[in-house]
């Protein structure tokens, strides 16, 4: 009887190799990008059927090549005749769940991204496998007498090690042109390449345990008498038998062995090489959340509001229809513990959650409250991790073993198997936006993702992004709303009068109403702006205003902490030539180079690019070099002058470089270790600082008047959200806002915690320009070392697309550009782009090929 054939189709890593397309692909026509959904087919042979289903990592044959594969379907026929054998299964456990294969097809689709790297990107890195080209002589190669001194030389470096990986060999060759000389040679017949593939660079760790399985014979014992060390271990190893009353099998490391028996780790090592000790490997865990101690907490009472938002969430846990929640609540309204309950309810179901968040500096105080209320149960997930971390949180989540994954966007991938909620939490920031290949926005990944698993998704933020909140408004999403800050129970005011020294100081705390007598909640910050205009009028040209050194001088006198927000890092961010206006500029990017005082360089921020403060202007030989502008580092300094007894703590990317640095830094000043917390936008963003009374917002306009849609927006999300920072204590707080331009609507609505206000007057200015919710974007952004080729190739696309509307008169679309970017050069590419607006702004490229050097961003969250 003929068993009938199995076919598999499969998406391959890097299908085009490392090089990109092939000469093949890249000849004619407008140029070659990979088709989106590019997949292949392979029979699977008879020894495999049993043991291959959709998500499995296979080995395929892929030309001369054998690469790794990710099955996404099988079936019984295939739409080819000729098809290949898959050669094995690499990993016995799916890599993706049949939901994630589902999404990764979407996401490939409406991102406009390469199926195969949306795909392995599911993957945390170092997981997954590389190809590998090795370079081998050939026989009789080294006996060649027309050899150049080079080709000598590669020779000599193969007889000393055979099978050199070609990257490696490149390096060890320090030749400009070592590929064509590899090239050269193997046409030559003198050598060959092998491909091959590279397992992951991160694999379980193991660590030697002695296995023991018997008590030590007496025989054996005394048959060391010449080895007393060696007699000692074992005779420790008889009584620690005895004292568990005979549990065997027991195991202990080597090293605690020697410790407890009184010698070196040699002498263990040597009853193992004498075959009277047994060792075994046992997998250890590396974990993110090892040695930190998470005090167990119950769940407090819900607010009226909060069990008004509750009710529909409890409801809608019970079905399995995907829905989406946009959770409105102002800062401190405790949408974190309606996430909690909701969380509760899910495990207690036997389901399991994931909780993104925007920052990788919001993940210490979120892992704390979750861990606390779900002991043992949490799994981390986020960059600052070791590849060893990530790889034993992804399995250990993949195997089913942990219920609440918490990390930024890339988390929103775990393949929890019993997925039932998604919490995106301050659902607005841009950063949930990964720019980079493959393109994607978390939190519409997370609406689709409970799309096609019945999960509930709850978006939190008290500032919520202007589509996600018309979406709501429209009844796409359901929308709840916790409009009032909540503070605490009574007992917990008194402890915090004791705690702070108060007496009965909280005179600004109110009753909650009936039934929740003896708790309280607290009007939101007052929010004072300053015209800096009228500061310079009145002869004040210090960074800080008069108003602004006040309340710090009152809050640093009372023991109390303040907070300063300025967007931009550095001591100065421009440095000029008085005399002839010459600015300092990155010499591979167009921006202005910033100065950092602390280590007295001149420092790019788009490609890290460094140098020292010229000491005369290079266009005029002027020694009049002045710097301009203020960063986090120039504001620290002027803290320290004005206020030289306040111990000062910079938060921003300079400061953050280690693993632990955002918990160390918030922890230091959570512990009340400095009273001055300057910091960007990661200051801004969920953080819970009881003692903090005051923020500083030091300039509003950073981000104000930059040529983009989002402009008003995100300025009114970052001076809400920073503004959200003071006042969470009985303490209560203050904001002062600083700007050039206070009669700006989205600064008035800030000032005012006004969203709704704020949102009408975004609304119509989109509503006017067709810019989203009204229409969708789509930025194409072309980059290239020449800039005579930049231009011409969007000019080129432009007319293309022009002809292609005129042709297809598609409706309510047009094109902006093409123009030069922002910053119209980075890292030594110059950047020009063409933006699409209309409703389906995608379907202008559907039968459009667009060549290497073009980049597609759907959705786009800014257009700088």
């Amino acid at each position: 009887m003929t068993t009938q054939a199995l076919f598999a189709e499969v998406v391959v890593q890097s299908p085009l190799g490392p090089q990109g397309p092939s000469r093949r692909h890249r000849a004619g026509g407008e140029g070659f990008i990979a088709p989106l959904q590019q997949t292949f087919h392979y029979a699977v042979p008879p020894v495999l059927r049993d043991h291959v289903l959709p998500g499995h990592l296979v080995w395929v044959p892929f030309g001369a090549r054998e690469l790794p594969g990710i099955v996404l379907a099988l079936s019984r026929s295939s739409p080819v005749t000729e098809v290949r054998d898959i050669l094995d299964v690499v990993d016995a456990r799916p890599v993706l769940t049949p939901y994630q294969i589902d999404l990764a097809r979407w996401i490939s689709d409406y991102y406009r991204t390469p199926l195969y790297l949306v795909a392995w990107g599911m993957f945390p890195p170092g997981i997954s496998w590389q190809p590998e080209i090795l370079v081998y002589l050939v026989g009789g190669a080294e006996s060649g007498e027309s050899l150049k001194p080079e080709e000598r030389a590669l020779i000599e470096l193969l007889q000393q090690s055979p099978g050199m990986p070609l990257v490696q060999l490149g390096r060890e060759l320090r030749l400009k042109k070592w590929q064509t000389l590899v090239e050269r040679m193997v046409r030559r017949g003198l050598l060959r390449k092998e491909h091959r593939i590279r397992g992951p660079q991160v694999k379980p760790k193991t660590e030697s345990l002695v296995v023991l399985s018997a008590a030590p014979a007496d025989e054996t014992i005394a048959s060391l008498s010449k080895a007393p060390k060696q007699r000692a271990v074992l005779t420790f190893l008889r009584q620690l038998v005895e004292e568990k009353e005979g549990l065997l099998p027991l195991t202990i490391s080597p090293s605690e062995l020697a410790a407890q028996a009184g010698v070196t780790p040699a002498t263990v090592a040597t009853l193992v090489r004498r075959g009277l000790l047994t060792l075994s490997q046992r997998e250890v865990r590396r974990d993110p959340l090892a040695g930190r101690e998470f005090v167990t907490t119950e769940p407090p009472r819900f607010t009226p509001d909060q069990e008004a938002a509750w009710q529909p969430l409890a409801s809608a846990l019970e079905s399995t229809r995907g829905q989406v929640f946009l959770l409105h609540g102002v800062t401190g309204s405790g949408k974190t513990e309606i996430y909690l309950r909701a969380l509760a309810e899910v495990l207690r179901a036997g389901g399991q959650g994931i909780v993104l968040v925007p920052e990788i500096a919001l993940t210490p105080q979120t892992i704390r409250r979750f861990a606390a209320r779900f002991p043992g149960r949490v799994a981390v997930l986020h960059s600052r991790l070791s590849a060893g971390e990530r790889y034993d949180e992804w399995r250990r989540i993949r195997a089913g073993q942990a219920d609440v994954v918490i990390g930024p966007r890339s988390a929103i991938f775990s393949p929890l198997p019993r997925l039932s909620l998604i919490v995106v939490d301050e659902e607005h920031e841009w950063t949930y936006k990964q720019q980079e290949m493959p393109c994607y926005h978390a939190r519409d990944v997370a609406v689709k993702l409970a799309a096609l698993t019945g999960a509930l998704v709850i978006l939190g933020s008290a500032t919520p992004d202007v589509n996600s909140y018309h979406r709501a408004i429209r009844g796409e999403f359901h929308l709840l709303k916790l409009p009032q800050r909540i503070m605490a129970h009574q007992g917990s005011v008194q402890m915090q009068q004791q705690e702070f020294h108060l007496g009965n100081r909280p005179a600004q705390l109110k009753p909650l109403g009936p039934g929740y007598e003896d708790a309280r909640f607290l009007d939101l910050p007052p929010v004072e702006v300053v015209d800096l205009r009228a500061e310079l009028r009145a002869g004040n040209r210090s960074i800080f205003s008069r108003s602004l050194q006040q309340a710090m001088y009152v809050a640093l006198a009372a023991g109390e902490q303040v907070m300063l927000f300025i967007n931009r890092r550095g001591t100065a961010t421009v440095v000029m030539c008085r005399d002839c206006g010459h600015v300092v500029k990155c010499r591979g990017c167009d921006t202005a180079m910033t100065y950092h005082g602390e280590t007295g360089k001149l420092l790019c921020h788009y490609c890290n690019y460094e140098r020292s403060v010229p000491k005369v202007c290079p266009e005029c030989s002027s020694q009049r070099i002045r710097f301009f502008g203020i960063g986090t580092q120039k504001v620290a300094e002027v803290v320290r002058e004005l206020f030289p007894q306040a111990r000062t703590l910079r938060w921003d990317r300079d400061v953050t470089g280690g693993k632990d640095a955002h918990e160390r830094i918030l922890d230091q000043f959570v512990r009340h270790e400095a009273d001055v917390l300057i910091g960007t936008q990661m200051i801004a963003k969920g953080l819970d600082l009881p003692l903090v009374t005051l923020v500083g917002v030091v300039s509003a306009d950073t981000a104000l008047h930059l040529p983009d849609f989002r402009a008003s927006e995100r300025t009114f999300q970052l001076l809400t959200q920073v503004a959200g920072r003071a006042g969470r204590s009985i303490l209560g707080g203050k904001v002062v806002i600083q700007t050039y331009t206070p009669q700006h609507f989205s600064i008035q609505a800030a000032s005012r915690h006004d969203y709704e206000g704020f949102y009408g007057q975004e609304l119509e200015f989109r509503r006017q320009h067709g810019y989203p919710p009204f229409g969708r974007l789509l930025r194409l952004l072309f980059t290239d070392v020449s800039a005579r080729k930049c231009q011409v190739e969007v000019d080129r696309l432009y007319n293309l697309l022009q002809a292609t509307l005129r042709g297809q008169a598609i409706a309510s679309t047009d094109l902006i550009g093409p123009a030069p970017c922002f910053t119209p050069r980075i890292a030594g590419r110059y950047r020009w782009q063409i933006v699409i607006r209309g409703p389906q702004p995608t379907e202008l490229l559907r039968h459009l090929s667009l060549p290497p050097g073009w980049h597609i961003d759907v959705d786009p969250v800014s257009l700088l």
